[in-house]
């Protein structure tokens, strides 16, 4: 090799070198690592739609629980000084002492107890007398809320009532309300009776169910 050609190698060797442009190596020292550059991680088409489907189950779940504490658990509720009829609805609660306590206040001159299930009712007497209150007790059939509306619903067009005041727990308002309006054409009103915290879940679940099959299987009387 030529004293030219080694000079040219030598001053290549002292001079900073580049490979492919991105790594720089000095005299003496190791080539460097490569280093990649991570790019941004872009979102997945399936990204936005998990959001949104996130979005509308909270939306649901939120319009769920409004409809349940406006229709099961904060319903109307409320009656005027007197009624034409206080109809007491059979089932779980206090229902027996808070449609006598109405009695005995007089707030109707008729008081009438449902006796279709064996939650209270027994023996040949369903409820004790009150001067100046008439008491009616009827088994209704079917033993049902249907069946309680539908025999009010007689009694009213016999008696001439234009105004009665159901009592029945919190729960059970709204779907009462809705059988008693479809036998009876007057002023509905509800007084509720104590439920026990237990039983309240039990409740809800099975109002729903009810109140569903009142509005969309049956519509009648």
């Amino acid at each position: 090799m030529t004293g030219r050609a080694q000079d040219r190698y030598a001053d290549t060797a002292r001079a900073p070198a580049w490979i492919n442009s991105a790594v720089r190596t000095q005299p003496g020292q190791p080539l460097a690592r490569f280093r990649t550059v991570r790019k941004p991680r872009a979102a997945g088409p399936g990204r936005p739609r998990r959001r949104f489907l996130i979005g509308v189950a909270a939306l649901l779940l939120a319009a769920f629980a409004a409809a349940t504490a406006r229709l099961f658990v904060w319903p109307e509720r409320g009656m005027p000084a007197r009624v034409d009829a206080i109809v007491m609805l059979d089932g779980p609660g206090n229902r027996l002492p808070t449609a006598l306590s109405l009695a005995w206040a007089h707030r109707a001159p008729v008081a009438v107890i449902s006796r279709g299930s064996p939650y209270w009712a027994r023996g040949s007497a369903c409820a004790p007398a009150i001067p100046g209150v008439r008491v009616i007790c009827f088994a209704p059939d079917p033993a049902t809320t249907q069946g309680e509306a539908e025999v009010a619903g007689r009694l009213a067009r016999r008696y001439h009532w234009h105004s009665i005041a159901l009592v029945t727990t919190t729960p059970q308002d709204t779907r009462a309300r809705l059988r008693m309006s479809r036998c009876f054409p007057g002023r509905i009103y509800v007084m509720t009776a104590p439920l026990p915290a237990y039983e309240w879940p039990y409740a809800l679940a099975y109002e729903w169910g009810a109140t569903i099959k009142a509005l969309l299987l049956q519509r009648s009387c």
